[in-house]
């Protein structure tokens, strides 16, 4: 059975932004550093600290790092950065991976609240996912970023990233002061839709107020209420919405945010459907085609009684060096879980070429 890594990234570099046209030029993301941290960057961009941008780490810092969480993080730089393509399948093989669906790292946070700048660094973005594509058209796939700022440049950058290896399309759970179930990403889903594409939801946070009232003097660097809970309450958002029936073929995938919350999503939901009199379906993930990223450390068995054993996915978060990021998860959770093999086959490939329409 071939494996899909459902949950993979891409770190952008300087060279990402080779790609922005001549007018947008102006627009560029720069990499600042403070005085004396040579390990530390940030983008600067429309004049603030924007983005995300990981620390430099030697591959001794990787070892200690992987040593301290118990989870494998070491992966070449040039592999990270797609500098060198086939250096990033080489890897993929030594994990026992064929395919990869490959994620943003910068576009967690809103880059810019001009829509010209959203969609200069959106298109520059696409663009250069694209050209890596092109060079292993069969082992690596990506989620595009839509300048959401401008929906009509929006549905034109999904329509050309569709021609060009893209097999998703990114939402983040806060779009500036709208949800995602907001009437005004329709288009968006609708596009999606007739392309045959996902909708992924992976953990961020485009609302640049409510990422300061949630960042942690308490944890530094903590994802979880910036990025994670925001993620799980835009599930259940959609659960209760119209939209999986608005849209009945649309699929839509919580990424990165681990699986353990399902339970508690489902059982919410389910009360409150039975409150409004409303059809409840016997597996809701599966009538609103919601796929879920497990990790190693989840309680997945009991995570499938709520979610359904077709609608969970896995992935090693390759590239990144946070809570979530396990190279080797494959072989971990082949080694570990309890659940029979037709099962685990299900999340390792079945489920995601589904997901994504890879079958």
């Amino acid at each position: 059975m071939k494996v899909i890594d459902a949950d993979a990234h891409v770190i952008e570099t300087e060279e990402t932004w080779d790609y922005l046209e001549p007018g947008d030029r102006k627009h560029r993301p720069m990499l600042v550093a403070p005085t004396g941290d040579s390990k530390r960057q940030f983008w600067f961009i429309d004049g603030k600290i924007r983005g995300f941008r990981f620390p430099s780490l030697t591959e001794k810092d990787l070892e200690e790092r992987t040593r301290r969480t118990g989870r494998s993080a070491d992966t070449p730089q040039a592999s990270r950065e797609m500098s060198d393509v086939s250096l990033r399948v080489k890897d993929m093989d030594r994990l026992g991976i064929d395919v990869q669906v490959l994620h943003n790292t910068i576009f967690i946070e809103q880059l810019s609240d001009r829509p010209e700048v959203d969609v200069a660094l959106c298109h520059a973005w696409n663009r250069w996912m694209a050209e890596i594509w092109k060079q292993a058209p069969e082992r690596l796939y990506w989620s595009m970023v839509p300048p959401l700022l401008s929906i009509p440049d929006a549905l034109d950058e999904i329509r050309a990233a569709k021609q060009n290896g893209a097999v998703a399309v990114l939402m983040r759970p806060l779009e500036g002061h709208r949800l995602i179930v907001d009437p005004h990403f329709y288009p968006i889903y609708e596009e999606a839709e007739r392309l045959d594409m996902a909708i992924a939801v992976h953990i961020a946070n485009a609302n640049p107020g409510v990422v300061d009232l949630l960042r942690s003097p308490h944890d530094p660097g903590s994802t979880f209420a910036l990025f994670r809970a925001p993620t799980v309450v835009s599930c259940h958002e959609l659960l209760m919405s119209e939209i999986p029936q608005r849209f009945p073929k649309l699929r839509w995938a919580f990424i990165e945010a681990s699986a353990q919350w399902v339970p508690w999503i489902v059982t919410e939901a389910r009360g409150r459907y039975q409150a409004q009199g409303r059809h409840l379906p016997e597996n809701l993930f599966a009538d609103s085609r919601i796929y879920v990223t497990c990790q190693t450390d989840d309680d997945v068995p009991y995570v499938a009684k709520y979610a359904g054993e077709d609608n969970i996915v896995i992935g090693t978060d390759y590239g990144h060096f946070d809570s979530s990021t396990e190279i080797d998860a494959i072989t971990v959770f082949k080694e570990t879980t309890p659940l029979p093999k037709a099962t685990v086959d299900k999340i390792l490939y079945s489920n995601p070429a589904a997901l994504y329409g890879l079958s």
